[in-house]
């Protein structure tokens, strides 16, 4: 019987969206999925904390998902604010203030995902609202994490 070939990859770092600094050394490395069109888009990645830096608290227009792959985090969704530990997966509604933060002693790696056309990131500290993974985001990110 002949062996099935190999399924293609499903994730590529695109040549586009390269790891970045969030601010606070920060730093996010995306991945754009193959399967992403014009009529649906999914979009994930990995972002790594050092101790005590967190996410400045933002929110979405589309569902997240985030899994704390390493480390220690105090995770702050909407009014509740709770810790959890490497294996504990989060789900964040669309337009809910959010942030993560590393409460541990080593880097905090994360890995999230979300799943629209058009995502965007609103900055809760300015009320800025850009297009997720644009060079206006990464900008407001950092701008944010200065704010802190």
């Amino acid at each position: 019987m002949p062996e099935a070939p190999l399924a293609p990859s499903l994730l590529v770092r695109s040549a586009d969206v390269a790891p970045f600094s969030r601010g606070g050394g920060a730093v996010t490395t995306p991945l754009i999925g193959k399967w992403n069109t014009t009529y649906s888009s999914v979009t994930t990645g990995f972002t790594t904390l050092p101790p005590g830096v967190g996410i400045p608290m933002h929110s979405h227009n589309v569902e997240e998902c985030v899994l704390v792959l390493e480390g220690e985090a105090t995770v702050t969704i909407g009014d509740d604010q709770f810790d959890v530990e490497a294996g504990v997966t989060t789900w964040v509604p669309a337009g809910v203030p959010h942030c993560f933060t590393n409460r541990g002693d080593t880097p905090m790696r994360i890995y999230w995902v979300y799943a629209g056309l058009l995502v965007t990131r609103t900055i809760t500290a300015t009320g800025e609202t850009v297009e997720h993974l644009s060079d206006r985001d990464r900008g407001a990110s950092v701008a944010a994490a200065e704010i802190r």
